[in-house]
């Protein structure tokens, strides 16, 4: 996962989005798994950030600023 150049990762400190990321569970099947890692290659993020872009849409039509 990328991140803003010059930024170093601290515990509890986010860096692309407002509010730190709390640890969830998701269940799959392993076809759909699969699919959401091919697509986040593709987009060259990881899975938990193709799955939090895709969240953060579902009631804002607007475009991240950071891509």
């Amino acid at each position: 996962m990328t991140t803003k150049k010059g930024q170093k990762r601290l515990k509890n400190i986010p860096i692309l989005h407002d509010e730190v990321k709390t640890k969830r569970t998701v269940v799959l099947t392993p076809t759909a798994w699969q699919n959401i890692k091919d697509e986040a290659q593709r987009q060259n993020l990881s899975a938990s950030e193709l799955i939090e872009e895709w969240g953060r849409r579902i009631n804002s039509p607007a475009v991240y600023p950071h891509k």
